[in-house]
């Protein structure tokens, strides 16, 4: 990357972007702070809640898979002694 594409991708110069960053994040890091958030907790909150949303979509896949073999074998219990009768009776003919 270019000095010209790094100006344009931060918005400026490299050097007073990162500063100004630092300085927004220290402000914004005391705000939060005095009302008493706690940054580490809400990373930790934040990865349990990711946690919980795979587990949640992985089972919800399982489930899925579940409920789907479960109507297998419910209709096979139906379709197939029926198909198996009117291939028996058809075979006479």
């Amino acid at each position: 990357m270019d000095q010209n594409a790094l100006t344009r991708f931060t918005g400026g110069s490299p050097l007073r972007t990162l500063v100004w960053l630092v300085v927004l994040s220290i402000v914004v890091g005391f705000v939060l702070e005095t009302i008493g958030l706690d940054p580490f907790t809400f990373v930790r909150r934040l990865i349990t809640g990711f946690d919980r949303f795979v587990d949640w979509v992985v089972h919800l896949g399982f489930d899925a898979v579940t409920s789907l073999g479960r109507y297998l074998v419910w209709g096979a219990v139906i379709v197939v002694p029926l198909w198996l009768i009117l291939r028996l009776t058809g075979a006479r003919r």
